[in-house]
């Protein structure tokens, strides 16, 4: 953290900081343990997306859902002041099973369309909520369609690829069903924004949270997570026949994500994706 950083969080705390230490695992902003004079142990977030929508989501998920969310001190565009939660990072089956069930209860919550009530960010990309009431209509002019277009626009995604992910995009009634009903979703559902100890979920982060179909949720989670986790969501809430069939869309989706995020290096995952598809 550099020192105007630490000086504007000293006037924003009213405290003096005593220690800072850098944490792992931040792929947008840089994430530090703050120690202050007070006797408090924090987590700050810095870095160029919009930190205040961050938080604005979290406290979204602590008020409308039973996920352990970190308590909110400071959120602007800058800077983001939370809670700290530790943990252990001890993945068993028993922790997979206990993070199913509150995934589950997660998509419990629900609305009466697709969408969000603000726009929101998924890493630093900003993701349009307009409430419809089409689940297909939604993911296809809300997430596939800008997704692709603007990675074409930034320069990592060829036009080659574009037209297929377009075509993917016309054909979508193809593969997707409307769901039962909108699902309050996570966003971006992986180990790294779960923080665990002694085999349960003691808080998540980084949420791109809107409602959406809860398959999406399941399709990012089937890349980390085994069959300990899936029997029990299976259990808590059930997954509809076909979903290994629409998983393939989701994934397409997810890949796109990631070449948006990490460049032209993640292409190929997209290709074989979309050639599974037969696109």
């Amino acid at each position: 953290m550099d020192d105007d950083a630490r000086a504007s969080l000293d006037a924003i705390l009213d405290t003096r900081i005593t220690d800072v230490g850098e944490l792992s695992g931040g792929y947008v902003g840089s994430v530090y343990r703050v120690e202050t004079a007070d006797c408090r142990t924090l987590a700050a977030k810095v870095g160029d997306t919009p930190l205040s929508l961050e938080g604005r989501m979290l406290e979204y998920l602590d008020r409308e859902s039973s996920l352990p969310v970190p308590a909110v001190h400071v959120a602007t565009d800058d800077l983001l002041v939370m809670e700290y939660v530790d943990g252990d990072d001890r993945w068993t089956a028993a922790t997979e099973r206990d993070v199913a069930e509150r995934v589950a209860a997660l998509h419990e919550c629900s609305a009466d369309a697709y969408g969000f009530p603000f726009e929101t960010i998924s890493g630093p990309f900003s993701q349009p909520n307009p409430w419809t009431d089409s689940w297909v209509e939604f993911f296809r002019e809300c997430r596939l369609r800008p997704f692709a277009e603007r990675a074409h626009a930034e320069g990592v995604l060829p036009e080659e690829t574009l037209t297929r992910v377009r075509t993917l995009a016309d054909r979508l009634g193809e593969w997707l069903v409307e769901p039962d009903a909108p699902a309050l979703i996570h966003g971006d559902f992986w180990p790294g924004n779960l923080v665990v100890a002694e085999e349960s979920l003691q808080a998540v982060l980084d949420p791109a949270i809107y409602y959406g179909h809860d398959e999406l949720e399941l399709a990012y989670a089937a890349n980390s997570f085994g069959e300990s986790f899936f029997e029990r969501y299976r259990e808590c809430r059930g997954i509809d026949a076909g979903f290994e069939r629409r998983r393939s869309v989701y994934d397409a989706f997810h890949t796109l994500e990631n070449v948006r995020f990490f460049g032209r290096d993640r292409l190929d995952d997209l290709r074989e994706t979309l050639d599974e598809l037969g696109l």
